[in-house]
């Protein structure tokens, strides 16, 4: 039997439709069984490098990997040699001899695209500039939990059209059937090569896309309604104008009267109420945030147990020879 090819989670469309929702189904498994999958047992140790600052994400996986029965290195930004002093090339060599997962939180795609070409082991994107994709693992488990089935749900994104939610927004909700509906102001949409990627998997899948700067054309019926803050990381100085750009596109009473009427609202946090979503709105019925946040945890530990089993690096119950190309 050939070896299978180490598998890699750069951006959401590494996962097939079914593939993802093999790992959604995983991560079902794990929420209900919380100690049960010890992939990582020995223990094994997963380094997770972070060069932007975190709160749910490094949580989510440390936690996650020692409930997985692993030993989390956490390398913070300035701590180690990789991509200054030693190429990316090199550092993923070394790391794949010593750790049995890669977690990278970073600026550039293009480093994780090096680091996975050149590794032995998983590499897992767990922020770029331009996707979020574990981000969006949690988001779909959340949306499976409060509406059951994912395809033929319509999904409406307002707000920063052109940062890496929507990117993962868009590829990640075709992938599971979805409408996905993208709505931001003239120069702040999705770049055309990722507006093209979702339309050529929702192609294969039956989902839809739209990009307009329409907020009530996105809202309108939709069962699932998400947005972000106006203001990322390292666009502290841009807050007044965007502000004032963003503001037909906050998500309040008012949008949210377009929404069909037992939509669910998602933030993936840090949230800023008044200016992206109202307090009403992230602290009322509708607002499954927090159970969108607690399934970090949950989707996480499914994505890295369903990439080792994948690679053919440990044995994990309900993934199979399918999952290895």
């Amino acid at each position: 039997m050939s070896t299978p090819t180490v598998r890699h989670f750069l951006v959401d469309t590494d996962l097939t439709q079914a593939e993802q929702a093999e790992v959604l189904d995983l991560a079902a498994a794990m929420k209900s069984d919380r100690y049960g999958y010890r992939p990582y047992a020995g223990p094994q140790t997963v380094a997770v490098f972070f060069d932007k600052t975190s709160t749910r994400t490094r949580v989510s996986f440390a936690a996650g990997i020692t409930e997985l029965g692993g030993s989390p290195l956490v390398i913070n930004a300035g701590e180690s040699q990789l991509g200054h002093k030693e190429s990316i090339s090199d550092s993923a060599r070394v790391l794949s001899r010593m750790v049995s997962t890669i977690v990278w939180r970073t600026y550039a795609q293009a480093g994780l695209e090096e680091m996975a070409a050149q590794s032995d082991v998983p590499v897992v994107n767990a922020l770029s500039d331009d996707y979020h994709p574990c981000q969006l693992l949690a988001d779909l488990l959340t949306i499976r939990e409060h509406k059951g089935a994912l395809a033929g749900l319509s999904m409406a994104y307002l707000g920063d059209a052109a940062n890496n939610m929507a990117n993962s927004y868009l590829l990640a909700g075709v992938t599971a059937g979805m409408d996905v509906r993208i709505a931001g102001p003239e120069g702040y949409l999705p770049d055309e090569a990722v507006v093209t990627a979702a339309r050529a998997r929702a192609a294969e899948t039956g989902g839809s896309v739209t990009i307009t700067t329409d907020a009530a054309q996105a809202l309108s019926g939709a069962d699932v309604v998400a947005t972000d803050t106006w203001v990322s990381m390292g666009q502290e100085d841009e807050k007044a104008q965007r502000v004032e750009l963003f503001g037909a596109y906050r998500v309040d009473e008012a949008a949210m009267a377009h929404a069909a009427d037992d939509a669910i609202v998602l933030h993936c946090l840090p949230a800023y109420r008044e200016y992206e979503i109202a307090a009403e709105v992230i602290d009322g019925p509708q607002s499954v945030v927090w159970d969108e946040a607690e399934n970090r945890l949950h989707a996480q530990k499914a994505l890295m147990a369903w990439l080792m089993a994948a690679s053919g690096q440990a044995e994990v119950a309900g993934i199979g020879d399918g999952a290895r190309r």
